[in-house]
């Protein structure tokens, strides 16, 4: 099954303290998807105190099939296909637009010509 940015998934998601079944987000795009076979995707954890500029707080989670006030963290993994992610909602557009800008701020700002690579 091909997944969108904004999806929320089940997985087994790796950790620090090992792997846990937990819900994800899907943040890798329709590009990405053309060419490659896994997806990458970004924790979704219910720890909603301690949060720093790369969390967001999720607004409308039960609506996105979260059955608990909910936290994405850039804490980012790519999974094979093989990673068994099942579908269990959807963003909805304030929280996915909050969720990219903390992205934005976690990851290098890859358009700015004065950051050498």
């Amino acid at each position: 099954m091909a997944f969108n940015p904004g999806d929320v998934v089940t997985v087994d998601f790796p950790g620090v303290t090992g792997i846990k079944r937990r819900p994800a987000l899907v943040i890798s795009s329709a590009a990405y998807h053309a060419t490659r076979p896994d997806t990458i995707v970004g924790l979704i954890t219910t720890r909603t105190t301690g949060l720093g500029p790369t969390d967001y707080s999720l607004k409308d989670w039960a609506s996105a099939g979260l059955r608990v006030e909910s936290v994405f963290r850039s804490f980012i993994v790519t999974l094979p296909p093989s990673a068994n992610l099942i579908l269990i909602g959807r963003l909805s557009e304030r929280d996915w637009l909050g969720v990219r800008k903390c992205l934005k701020i976690a990851l290098a700002d890859l358009t700015d010509a004065n950051n050498s690579i």
